[in-house]
């Protein structure tokens, strides 16, 4: 059986759980969300704990088991506290601030890239303009914007320049050896 898959959830308070055959809602202080989970899983709800169980014992069902789990927990994690990613924005003159919800970014273009974010994310900019968080309850939504605005403008290897999550580790090149003698 599944290490992942047999672990059971545990609903904190504050959090509503809805099973209605494959589909499921959970609702918390941060938001709503909907899932439908295939047929080869079953979800029960058993007081403030949920389990997730297998039909059968092929290689497919086996590995939507694990899934299914953490998919599941993944929603009761976002409705209750919420995912985030963060942003750093390395390089002269690259800046972002918000202009009411949208984020409008300075990253060495002719123009301002705007962007505007899903209903349930929202985008916070620290004070220097350096990092931009991204957040919500979807951590799949979360990842997702996130990897969107990195994509303008990728850290480049020679300087480093460009946005990048926090902790990323960039490789450097050495760039031109000089001239040669």
């Amino acid at each position: 059986m599944s290490r992942i898959g047999r672990k059971p959830i545990p609903v904190p308070p504050g959090v509503a759980v809805t099973i209605d055959g494959s589909e499921v809602k959970v609702k918390g202080p941060k938001g709503e969300l909907t899932r439908t989970f295939r047929e080869e899983v079953s979800i029960k709800q058993e007081g403030d704990v949920l389990n997730v169980s297998r039909s059968g014992d092929e290689r497919t069902v086996r590995a939507l088991h694990g899934l299914s789990r953490a998919l599941l927990s993944n929603m009761v994690v976002g409705v209750s506290q919420g995912f985030e990613r963060i942003l750093q924005i390395e390089g002269v003159g690259y800046r972002a601030e918000l202009k009411g919800k949208d984020l409008v970014m300075a990253l060495g273009f002719s123009h301002p890239v705007t962007v505007t974010p899903p209903p349930s994310i929202s985008f916070k900019v620290d004070e220097k303009a350096r990092t931009i968080t991204v957040a919500g309850p979807d951590k799949e939504q979360v990842g997702q914007v996130a990897a969107d605005i990195r994509a303008w403008r990728k850290p480049e290897p020679y300087k480093g320049k460009g946005l990048r999550y926090q902790g990323e580790h960039v490789r450097r090149k050495a760039g031109k050896a000089g001239k040669a003698q």
